[in-house]
């Protein structure tokens, strides 16, 4: 093949990889974002959901009075929406918190005080997710019950650390790995102990995994419905999910309210997301490279 001719195949077929993976990008964006639109689109809706099944793709006459019941709690059923806010702002703060901490102490012990099964250790730990959270619900209640968490927001945290803790030491033990050992030394000879070690000179070094940590951890607390649902009966302790899911009565099914208390709900964290995207994609990516 003539070295022109060359070139050009070569020029095509990147041009053909860069449509692709752009056709295809587009693709899983309208698929993701699809559920979204939907629940916006019968949030506007004031027949409760009648234009899903007309054609339109959007309300002939789009109206906000599901948004105004929901954020003034104008409803039986809406009367505790923003204390469960709250109750999932603070489960997932905390849980996000201890998650980070615990995970930071633990992937510094396997990562830097050179464990021979350290990293078969941080691999064993993942299979925690490979049991389904359903099968492990009873035996964690009657846990939380004998410690007398029974009806308490801690039950629910508890339980969040134990399934978070294994994907944060897996995500923070490859920057661990990569701080050169003169720092900690240095550290040291100065007179540094241990702990002091950690704080001024590791962590500091491992933010990127540890945002990424944090993010990925108050993401899935904020979306948990089995294990507070199961935990917390209260109307006091109910997270957003499992109140948005017991809104409505025997007799009716207000979809209307459903969705727009679903699209306040997903604001928040679908910010967050945004916001944090390339500081969340950059230490999932630097972790990856460095270990």
């Amino acid at each position: 093949m003539a070295p022109d001719r060359r070139a050009l195949h070569i020029r095509l077929r990147r041009l053909l990889t860069k449509a692709g993976a752009v056709l295809l990008g587009i693709a899983l964006l309208i698929w993701t974002l699809l559920p979204v639109y939907n629940m916006l689109l019968i949030a506007l809706d004031p027949e409760e959901g009648e234009v899903e099944f007309s054609g339109n793709l959007w309300p002939p006459e789009p109206s906000l009075e599901s948004f105004r019941v929901v954020l003034t709690e104008d409803a039986r059923y809406l009367e505790h929406f923003w204390r469960q806010l709250a109750n999932s702002l603070y489960i997932g703060l905390s849980t996000m918190f201890l998650t980070v901490v615990i995970a930071s102490l633990a992937s510094f012990a396997v990562g830097r005080m050179r464990l021979g099964a350290g990293s078969l250790l941080t691999s064993v730990s993942l299979l925690t997710y490979a049991i389904p959270a359903s099968f492990l619900i009873f035996p964690f209640h009657r846990i939380m019950h004998g410690y007398g968490l029974s009806n308490d927001p801690w039950a629910v945290i508890a339980a969040q650390v134990t399934f978070a803790t294994p994907f944060a030491i897996w995500i923070l033990r490859n920057y661990f790995l990569a701080i050169p050992h003169e720092m900690e030394e240095s550290a040291r000879i100065d007179g540094a102990s241990p702990l002091r070690t950690v704080w001024s000179i590791i962590l500091p070094q491992a933010w990127p995994g540890l945002f990424t940590a944090g993010i990925f951890t108050f993401t899935a607390c904020w979306t948990e419905f089995l294990m507070a649902l199961t935990f917390n009966s209260s109307n006091n302790f109910r997270t957003i999910p499992v109140g948005v899911a017991l809104f409505g009565s025997q007799f009716t099914v207000p979809y209307g309210v459903i969705f727009a208390a679903s699209v306040v709900a997903v604001v928040p964290i679908g910010i967050l997301v945004f916001v944090f995207r390339r500081s969340v994609v950059s230490g999932l990516t630097a972790g990856a490279v460095k270990g």
